[in-house]
């Protein structure tokens, strides 16, 4: 049993770090709180003043900020789903005793290490490219009409480069829970006569339950600031229809120069954000209970 001297004593050798954390997270947040309400735009200098909740409504009516809203859920939804269906089955399918096992499981993980940026541009003028992209060829192999991927499909594709990047991820992870599954459940329900379908209905998709709850928290604080893959890709088009939040605050501050309404963009970011983690933790708590 620890002291109270000692508790004291480590109290204050973990203070130091305690308030050097808290800085470095409230002093931007602050700084951000105070330019959303500034009239603060960097072409037109010495006109600034405070101006209220006016760039949070200028902001919220933005035609794009709905759009925008809506491809967020978008891709956030259809990456998760994507990685955990590809995962699961992909943990299923390594699990399995196969020659190179090991090999596998190493070229399974590279594309996570792959940088946003790089990943895109690889999509982009290998694969997706109707002239020369590998998918084009393969088109026009079997006498097919070869797709513009982000002129007809462009936030599916964008989906598409996120969910390789970070399907390893959700591989791995499941991946190490499939393998902490008792072996002699699985040989009880096989000799009690559970065929292969029931023993994953039954067994082991509840014992993966908790794995898939923390890939679908993790990967969703991360999916909701996608924008390496946006820019390098589509800009956000054609028109909004590949605009995210993450995006449409970028153009506010790095386009349009307006760090007001940029600043209160990221902090209405920034509460959607928080809704959304409230909601995944309480969800993880009863996964966990």
């Amino acid at each position: 049993m620890a002291t109270r001297h000692q508790r004291s004593l480590a109290r204050v050798m973990v203070a130091p770090s305690v308030a050097l954390l808290l800085l470095w997270m409230i002093v931007p947040l602050a700084m951000t709180l105070w330019f959303s309400f500034q009239r603060y735009n960097l072409l037109m200098p010495g006109m600034e003043e405070f101006t209220g909740l006016e760039n949070y409504r200028y902001f919220l009516t933005d035609p794009g900020f709905w759009i925008s809203l809506r491809n967020t859920l978008v891709l956030v939804g259809g990456v998760l789903a994507i990685t955990i269906l590809g995962g699961i089955a992909l943990a299923v399918l390594i699990d399995q005793p196969i020659f190179g096992q090991g090999w596998v499981r190493i070229l399974m993980i590279a594309p996570f290490f792959v940088m946003p940026t790089v990943s895109a541009l690889v999509w982009k003028n290998m694969f997706m490219n109707p002239v020369n992209g590998f998918l084009g060829q393969i088109a026009r192999f079997f006498g097919l009409q070869p797709v513009d991927w982000f002129a007809q499909y462009p936030l599916l594709s964008i989906i598409i480069i996120v969910a390789w990047q970070w399907l390893p991820f959700a591989t791995l992870i499941l991946l190490t829970a499939l393998q902490s599954l008792d072996g002699e459940q699985m040989e009880a329900a096989e000799m009690d006569g559970a065929g292969p379908v029931s023993r994953f209905v039954y067994l082991t998709l509840p014992h993966m339950s908790r794995a898939i709850t923390v890939v679908v928290l993790i990967q969703t604080i991360f999916l909701l600031s996608v924008f390496a893959e946006i820019l390098v890709t589509t800009n956000g088009g054609p028109g909004y229809q590949t605009t995210t939040l993450t995006y449409l605050v970028y153009t506010q501050a790095l386009l349009q120069f307006d760090v007001g309404t940029a600043s209160a963009g990221g902090i209405i970011a920034v509460i959607l954000a928080n809704i959304v983690a409230i909601f995944l933790m309480r969800m993880i708590g009863k996964t966990l209970s």
